[in-house]
């Protein structure tokens, strides 16, 4: 069987993998951001340092340089990081020369899904709970809950709770490994376990890390105050940092909500600033109309916290 579901909705795709009913990677990918693993065909705009490559109207940063093409040339590109919304709209998106013709990224092995469909899969797998993971930036595991926090340099995670030192220092690396993978955190990640107070049992909480986090990945050993770095590849934006960007998140979570509902024509009541997300983005709403098989009306309602919209039949 495929080993990641894949659900084409409302302005993003959304894939998952799933392991015992339980939701181990998620990915969304916005609609209109090339993908990592994309080659293209481009011009190279400056030799910098760092070269710059256009593609398409979008200018690609080449750190590891393009082996002596002249200024102006034609060259295909592959890219390694995708451009990231929301709150880093400054950073260009990254790539590397390719020696193959330009074409699209390696799919995933992936089990399509119908969307929307009789019965909500990504539900069952606890998407729902993976979504309010990213807005609130909190994950609790027996004992314990994860802050984590997206900066410019690093994503941060910090652990805490009540149990003993130690244990507490290895389960929070346990639920720090997971949370990467559900969560799509690449780049630099700082953890901040609690001071375990012997080598060994920092030893153990790296080994826990290790266990759980696939490669490619380095790290650090935890040291004595216990925080351990990470770096691994960073080839989109995480979901915690798509959920800064908040009224576009909610405004396409409430979108799949919608879809979901008994069909009809509907009205979609929710927080004026994400209202006025769906207002400027006409396409999202005529597509939910389509698929519901009735018109779609929105309402305002300033009562309502960002993430508390609903669809009510008209």
């Amino acid at each position: 069987m495929p080993e990641w579901l894949v659900e084409r909705g409302i302005g993003e795709t959304r894939a998952v993998r799933v392991v015992n009913g339980e939701t181990v990677e998620a990915r969304i990918q916005l609609d209109g951001i090339v993908r990592a693993g994309t080659r293209l065909a481009a011009r190279l705009k400056s030799v910098g340092p760092p070269p710059i490559a256009e593609a398409h109207g979008q200018e690609y940063l080449v750190p590891k340089g393009t082996g002596g093409i002249s200024e102006g040339a034609q060259l295909v590109i592959e890219v390694t990081r995708e451009a990231i919304p929301g709150a880093e709209p400054w950073k260009r998106p990254l790539a590397t020369v390719a020696q193959e013709s330009p074409g699209p990224p390696e799919p995933l092995d992936a089990e399509p899904l119908a969307f929307p469909a009789p019965v909500d899969r990504l539900a069952q797998a606890g998407w729902s709970d993976l979504l309010e993971e990213a807005r609130s930036g909190i994950v609790r595991f027996p004992g314990g809950e994860l802050r984590i926090s997206p900066t410019p340099a690093m994503t941060l995670i910090d652990v805490d709770g009540h149990l003993p030192a130690r244990e507490l220092a290895l389960a929070g690396a346990s639920a720090a490994a997971r949370a990467i993978l559900r969560l799509d955190i690449g780049g630099s990640i700082g953890i901040d376990l609690p001071t375990a107070g012997s080598k060994a049992a920092r030893q153990e909480a790296a080994a826990a890390i290790d266990e759980l986090l696939p490669q490619p990945f380095e790290r650090t050993a935890v040291n004595g105050f216990g925080f351990i770095q990470i770096v691994r590849p960073r080839r989109r934006a995480s979901i915690v940092e798509l959920a800064q960007d908040r009224t576009a998140f909610e405004a396409r979570a409430l979108l799949r909500r919608a879809a979901f509902e008994p069909a009809g024509a509907k009205r979609l009541v929710a927080h004026p600033a994400v209202i006025a997300v769906l207002q400027g983005r006409g396409e999202w709403v005529d597509e939910l109309a389509r698929q519901v098989g009735g018109s779609i009306e929105l309402r305002a309602d300033a009562a309502l916290p960002m993430s508390g919209g609903y669809a009510e039949t008209r």
